[in-house]
């Protein structure tokens, strides 16, 4: 999902506690290591180390055994690395002190506590949970932790905006890569049994993610998120897309006029569609998306937004997104979905369709309580 909290920035952020480093240089801008000649000293090019980032292209350059980068990540096989890696993080925490341990707490940006109160949040988790069974999608609970690779195999992201552990996982940084997962291995069934199976899968999360990139200001490394998977097989004349779409964004607009009838104001919403094959799909978009959820939802606005930036080279097909307006007349993104070729790719099958969608619930809280 191209997520509501931004899921953008290209750092190689891996330690919670050096935002400083980021300030005064546009994200994606990377600090070109020092001239020298052809090779790191650690049998990488350099075009490679820079490449893979400066403090890396340093640490290869000024103080790593030659070869190391390549022995650690191709020489090793994962479970070897794993036992490694844990004998390596052993000795660092035997020699973390009480002080210390509370100066990582105080500092480090991926361990404090969300800002959002507690109770509301959980009011609205609850919220949200009838909202999904009464849409037909099963709730799971997921791990708090995937494969690794579950954002940059399938989805293409960086696997810098993950935090990666030492066990060959990473802690889940958008539920939707999850689900589409379990998509795929429930779909994987279904055509097992019929290998022409029109049956959908439907499944929802609200999971607490963590995303490695310096955000803004104010806002914090981890925040929950709601997330909507609908898998599937092409049925012809776009129906899969057009109803899984009005399924996906009548959930959404579900849990947010519940979240509205608890607030002290009432906003404007505002659902905008892209069609990002050129304009084959706008008709029947029109007719059986926009029209359709029109007729149910008369107090929000539907329009196409031939404009949007986000989302282009992650979604394919259709994007959508959802906006809320402040009390002060903001529109405030809160949440976004579309088609991918996750479930294609996993299943090696180009007939399946997957639409993913997700909403900032900690955002959707903020607002309510304004």
């Amino acid at each position: 999902m191209s997520d509501p909290s931004g899921f953008d920035g290209d750092r190689a952020e891996f330690d919670g506690d050096r935002p400083e480093l980021d300030a005064g240089r546009s994200q994606g801008d990377a600090v070109r290591p020092e001239a020298g000649a052809g090779r790191t000293g650690a049998g990488m090019d350099r075009p490679e180390a820079e490449a893979a980032g400066p403090w890396l292209g340093r640490i290869l350059r000024e103080g790593a055994t030659p070869g190391m980068l390549e022995a650690l990540a191709e020489g090793l096989s994962p479970a070897d690395l794993q036992t490694l890696l844990l004998a390596v993080y052993r000795r660092r925490a035997a020699a973390v002190t009480p002080g210390g341990l509370l100066r990582q707490y105080e500092h480090n940006r991926f361990v404090a506590p969300s800002p959002v109160d507690a109770g509301e949040l959980a009011r609205l988790d609850v919220l949200v949970h009838e909202c999904f069974a009464r849409h037909g999608f099963t709730a799971l609970a997921l791990s708090p932790v995937a494969p690794l690779g579950v954002n940059s195999v399938v989805a293409t992201v960086s696997q810098d905006k993950a935090l990666t552990t030492v066990r060959n996982t990473e802690v889940v940084a958008d539920a939707t890569n999850v689900l589409a997962l379990e998509c795929a291995v429930r779909r994987g069934g279904l055509l097992r049994a019929d290998t022409r199976s029109r049956q959908r899968v439907r499944l929802a999360a609200t999971h607490r993610v963590l995303r490695a990139q310096v955000f803004g200001p104010g806002m914090t490394a981890h925040f929950k998120l709601m997330g909507l998977c609908t898998a599937g097989r092409d049925e012809g004349s776009f129906r899969f897309e057009t109803e899984a779409l009005v399924e996906h964004v009548g959930v959404h607009l579900d849990v947010v006029e519940r979240a509205r009838a608890l607030s002290r104001h009432t906003s404007a919403v505002c659902v905008s569609f892209t069609d990002l094959s050129g304009g084959r799909h706008r008709e029947a978009l029109r007719e059986h998306v926009l029209d359709r959820l029109a007729a149910r939802h008369p107090g929000v606005a539907f329009v196409f937004d031939d404009d949007r930036a986000t989302g282009r080279g992650y979604y394919t097909g259709v994007s959508f997104g959802i906006d809320v307006t402040t009390p002060e007349g903001e529109p405030v993104n809160i949440g976004d979905g579309g088609f991918t070729t996750w479930t294609a790719a996993l299943l090696s099958n180009a007939k399946e369709r997957l639409l993913i969608s997700g909403l900032g619930l900690e955002r959707l809280c903020a607002l309510a309580a304004r």
